[in-house]
């Protein structure tokens, strides 16, 4: 089993972190694609290339960080989709151009362009957690350590090498990675998020929580959708072992 995992990033492509995990013979074997691409991020060119690189490693299924849509007005929910309610997000997708805090909307107008842009190359949204292959997938690596019962990782600006290797080591204990090489900061975040591929992929419904609604079309816009994390299961194998 095989997924790509992207911490999505909107000003720069080298803020975006990238992980390729595939699990087999009792570990989980990890690495950090290049993405290629420099300049300014469009979401189709980001899209484009990250297609091309699932096809290249044979990955059947991608996670990304980042709203896959607008909130549903009438979901029940004050500013933001169902999702992001449930995980306790800390910026809120409202209704279509409507972002809390504000200073988000980019990014999300961003991630929801790259996710359509997927769907129109052949990586439609997740719409049933059972059948993930070929499906674009939100994750949110903030909820992956938390669900993991693990400290979660401070955002990048905050964050100190102490802090980057301790968190590393974290999965190191409780997870049977094998990896060339250590993460950096935006590498960690789409590893630990690209977890809960692992246990979609092979359909282990204790390793993983699908929080919120599936994604349906309303007034010409996708809402709603699922955003996917792991939890601690057996199925992705808890042997510690040490770095490298």
């Amino acid at each position: 089993m095989t997924v790509l995992s992207v911490d999505l990033a909107y000003k720069r492509y080298r803020d975006c972190g990238i992980a390729l995990l595939r699990r087999g013979d009792g570990e989980i074997r990890v690495e950090f694609p290049n993405l290629g691409l420099s300049g300014s991020p469009r979401p189709d060119a980001l899209a484009q290339r990250l297609a091309e690189i699932a096809a290249e490693l044979g990955a059947s299924c991608m996670l990304l960080d980042g709203p896959q849509a607008w909130k549903d007005g009438d979901n029940g929910c004050a500013h933001s989709r169902c999702s992001e309610r449930a995980l306790n997000t800390p910026a809120k997708t409202g209704t279509p151009g409507q972002v809390k805090p504000a200073n988000y909307g980019p990014f999300v107008a961003f991630s929801i362009a790259v996710f359509d842009t997927l769907a129109q190359l052949g990586w439609p949204r997740l719409e049933d957690p059972h059948q993930s292959q070929g499906r674009a997938v939100e994750s949110f690596p903030t909820a992956a350590w938390r669900g993991l019962g693990l400290r979660t990782l401070p955002a990048k600006a905050k964050t100190h090498p102490i802090d980057l290797d301790a968190a590393f080591s974290s999965l190191c204990a409780r997870f049977p990675l094998q990896v060339a090489r250590k993460p950096d900061h935006d590498e960690l975040q789409a590893l630990v998020a690209g977890l809960a591929g692992l246990a979609l992929e092979v359909q282990e419904e204790a390793g993983y929580w699908a929080a919120g609604v599936a994604p349906f079309w309303k007034a010409g816009m996708v809402r709603e959708g699922f955003i996917v994390v792991p939890r601690p299961s057996g199925v992705l194998g808890h042997a510690a072992r040490p770095y490298p």
